[in-house]
């Protein structure tokens, strides 16, 4: 069998290796030009859409307002009231825009307006960012500092993980005692937050791109450390035992664990 089979490709290669027959002309073929499909430009970095944050945050600003206005215009055009932050920072501010994003303790918030020169922005505070989080007047007054970062370009490099900024509940800080250069942070979290938060799994607490230490179910607490540059740079190590914290675990374990009942957005 193998030796017809290499007969019959020898006879199949000396066809079309044989001179041709004497008048017999091969048929032309019309060429056609190559087509070469050039992908598009890239676009600049400051052109690509921002959509979600890394926790690693950029810089602490000072809260200089909070506060319930009476004149705010509405989409049609009549006046009512609404709450709105303003915040000191001026890392944030480089590229900022109307209606650009910025996270601040882990809550993605619209600018509605900035002064670059003075460095202070201003967000506007939905009933469900009040109701969810802790920029709220029971946790947050002027002079206060807040953890800031502004959106990550679609291309931009991620050193911490994916941050939606739609803070899903507040844990109370039960404890910080320091380890050496670190510090052993223990937060007590609701039900519906722990039941996404793992051993070894990323979390983001007032916005800082943190991996938990351990988990006690029981006790309903989960852990984490602050090495000594972290300390220094977020608003945790500020704050008591007592005080609250915006959590926001891992949104992919919160989809794979099928999260949509206890969830929610926290974000403007």
């Amino acid at each position: 069998e193998a030796h017809l089979r290499t007969a019959a490709a020898v006879a199949f290669l000396l066809a079309f290796a044989a001179p041709p027959v004497s008048g017999w002309r091969a048929p032309a073929v019309a060429r056609q030009p190559l087509a070469i499909r050039r992908l598009p430009a890239r676009p600049a970095a400051a052109s690509l859409p921002r959509a979600m944050f890394s926790g690693i945050v950029e810089e602490m600003g000072t809260v200089e307002a909070l506060g319930e206005r009476t004149d705010m215009k509405l989409w049609d055009g009549s006046v009512g009231s609404g709450w709105e932050l303003a915040v000191r920072g001026q890392t944030v501010l480089g590229g900022a825009s109307l209606g650009c994003s910025i996270a601040v303790n882990g809550v993605c918030l619209t600018v509605v307006d900035f002064d670059e020169a003075s460095g202070v922005f201003r967000v506007g505070l939905a009933p469900e960012t009040l109701r969810r989080t802790n920029l709220n007047p029971s946790s947050l007054a002027a002079g206060d500092v807040v953890n800031l970062e502004r959106a990550l370009p679609a291309d931009g490099r991620n050193s911490g993980h994916f941050v939606q900024g739609h803070v899903d509940g507040v844990g109370e800080l039960v404890s910080l005692t320091p380890d050496g250069d670190s510090l052993w942070v223990v937060v007590r979290a609701p039900a519906h937050v722990l039941k996404y938060i793992v051993p070894k799994g990323f979390i983001a607490v007032d916005g800082t791109s943190l991996t938990v230490c351990d988990v006690d179910v029981a006790a309903s607490t989960f852990s984490f450390m602050l090495i000594g540059y972290t300390q220094q740079h977020v608003v945790i190590p500020t704050k008591k035992a007592g005080q609250t914290v915006n959590l926001e675990p891992d949104v992919i374990g919160k989809y794979v664990g099928g999260g949509g009942g206890g969830g929610g957005r926290g974000g403007g």
